[in-house]
């Protein structure tokens, strides 16, 4: 018998748990009814109840059975990232509550860009927890097109990021650090405070790439067209994973066109250093998305606080 999808919101509504949630997410993760037990505190027979109570209220097969254990329907498919969204939803609120119990002024979410937390969060964020010790901040990295999707879903309070060419309806940005393209290098390499290198010197070198379709590869590739007598030598290695690529301009003499944000700590510490060549290339700034009305206390505190640290105009 089919059912509207109101009445079958109603019968979860009515007889839905977080339990079932929680069963249908490490049976899909772990494909075992066993292991899956043994992940949440459940017996095996406690998990196929509720696994069996849980088909017979959605009126669906969510798992096929097989000799090894259990895989996903496609139905079970389907309603994995909605499932998923409903436990990321209960983890925050665990979160939010939490932090009032403990005495504490509210919780932000914040997301920032790699160019965003390191030009501008690694300094600015531990000075307001000393200012504000009582409200959490719950700090993830994301990108582009991942930042606007958590700000459509109100997953997130504020966004530290390079300035969208869209402004969201409903948030306002406010620029806190101009931004622009440096090329970079470990402090032994030998192009390291000399003279301003020559286009030739650049292109005797061997240079670490960002993927295709990414700014800074773009702003390469323009650069090596118009200047470079001849293609440079590239490391095998195309990445924008952090972790890789600061270890590799770290340990090796390799140039690397990036934004100055992204690099700022290492070139704080000295470990890397900026290559004088031509006239800086500017790009847009990084600034902080908030919205634009209905702010809690403790996101406008951190937004405030960012803004009263912006580069001077």
């Amino acid at each position: 018998m089919q059912h509207s999808a109101s009445s079958l919101l109603n019968r979860l509504l009515a007889r839905g748990k977080f339990r079932h949630i929680q069963v249908l997410l490490r049976l899909a993760e772990l494909g075992s009814v066993q292991r899956a037990a043994d992940a949440i505190g459940m017996t095996q027979s406690s998990v196929t109840q509720t696994l069996a109570y849980l088909e017979d209220l959605l009126q669906i097969r969510l798992f096929e059975r097989h000799a090894r254990g259990v895989r996903p329907t496609p139905a079970c498919t389907d309603l994995l990232p909605v499932a998923r969204q409903l436990m990321l939803g209960m983890a925050d609120g665990a979160e939010l509550i939490t932090a009032r119990q403990n005495q504490g002024q509210g919780l932000v979410r914040l997301l920032g860009s790699a160019s965003a937390i390191n030009g501008v969060l690694v300094a600015a964020l531990p000075g307001f927890c000393d200012r504000h010790p009582q409200i959490q901040v719950q700090l993830a990295e994301a990108e582009g097109e991942d930042q606007l999707l958590a700000m459509a879903r109100g997953e997130v309070d504020l966004v530290v990021c390079r300035k969208p060419p869209a402004i969201p309806e409903g948030w306002q940005f406010h620029a806190l650090r101009e931004d622009r393209f440096v090329i970079v290098a470990r402090a032994g390499h030998a192009l390291v405070g000399g003279a301003p290198v020559q286009p030739a010197d650049l292109a005797c070198q061997t240079w670490l790439l960002l993927p295709a379709g990414v700014a800074g590869r773009w702003r390469f590739d323009a650069l090596a067209e118009a200047h470079f007598p001849h293609p440079p030598p590239i490391y095998p290695v195309v990445t924008r994973a952090l972790p890789m690529l600061w270890s590799l301009l770290r340990s090796r003499d390799l140039l690397a066109l990036l934004p100055v944000n992204l690099v700022q700590p290492l070139l704080d510490t000295g470990e890397l250093e900026v290559l004088p060549f031509g006239e800086p290339v500017p790009i847009d700034p990084i600034g902080v998305l908030q919205p634009a009305s209905g702010m809690g206390a403790a996101s406008q505190a951190l937004a405030d606080f960012l803004r009263s640290r912006r580069d001077p105009d």
